[in-house]
């Protein structure tokens, strides 16, 4: 590290779990985010601002006017402009030493599976199950840990899933494939600050995998409800039966 890097992340180095040698793990990581919305903003923000190294981000979608309540990566006048342009130029705003990877499209396919390999961790802020058994899928795959995250109302959840560690569940274990397709803010509304809340603790849960200190939410679903500001958490095992990570 140079002087300004060790000046720029000083208050993260100082941190005994973490030090010169965390923040070395941090600048040499490359973390995959799969939508650049309410959850994906917050997200790559912290982590580009705290100093992953490669952050590749995919969404296939354009600014619009409603998303300006909770997607913070995006402003005013941003609207129109590709959802991975808006979110790459302000990430080398924050912070210009972070390599941004911007794709406009969604991620599926071989594509997908190529991505999940080379990542270091994945986070999914997407917003629909289909996305999200595929993500889920291919990280299983190639054995990289998923931090997946979901906000709507006033309610958000967490979880990560590290397969092939510690008898980890994945996303199939907790959530059947199967039935209607997964609320979104669209129809159902949400509340500003909870994507903020959600997609800043995925960032968190990234780095203490990338960093390799303290206790992740393996094996845990953090459930978080805004209007009673109740946070609690739900332990859940691995479905030996699980038609994605059964096997393993």
């Amino acid at each position: 590290m140079n002087d300004n890097q060790l000046l720029r992340y000083s208050r993260q180095i100082m941190l005994p779990q973490c030090d010169i040698a965390g923040q070395q793990k941090l600048l040499a990581a490359r973390v995959l985010i799969v939508g650049a919305g309410g959850l994906g903003s917050p997200a790559a923000m912290y982590l580009a601002a705290g100093g992953v190294g490669q952050i590749t981000i995919y969404d296939d979608d354009e600014v619009d006017l409603s998303n300006l309540q909770r997607q913070i990566a995006h402003h005013t006048d941003d609207v129109g402009m590709d959802k991975v342009i808006s979110t790459r130029n302000t990430l080398n705003q924050l912070n210009p030493n972070v390599q941004v990877m911007a794709i406009k499209q969604r991620l599926t396919g071989e594509h997908l599976d190529e991505e999940v390999k080379n990542a270091d961790v994945v986070l999914d802020c997407s917003d629909n199950f289909a996305t999200r058994f595929a993500i889920n899928k291919a990280c299983v795959s190639f054995r990289k840990p998923l931090v997946s995250g979901a906000a709507i109302r006033f309610e958000g959840q967490v979880s990560v899933f590290t397969p092939g560690l510690n008898d980890s569940p994945c996303y199939n274990c907790l959530y059947k494939n199967e039935g209607e397709e997964m609320q979104n803010c669209a129809t159902n509304g949400v509340i500003a600050p909870i994507t903020g809340i959600v997609g800043s603790i995925q960032a968190l849960e990234a780095m203490k995998l990338i960093i390799e200190v303290g206790e992740t939410l393996t094996e845990r679903l953090l459930l978080i409800d805004g209007l009673t500001m109740n946070i609690k958490t739900m332990r859940f095992k691995r479905n030996l039966a699980c038609p994605t990570c059964g096997k393993l």
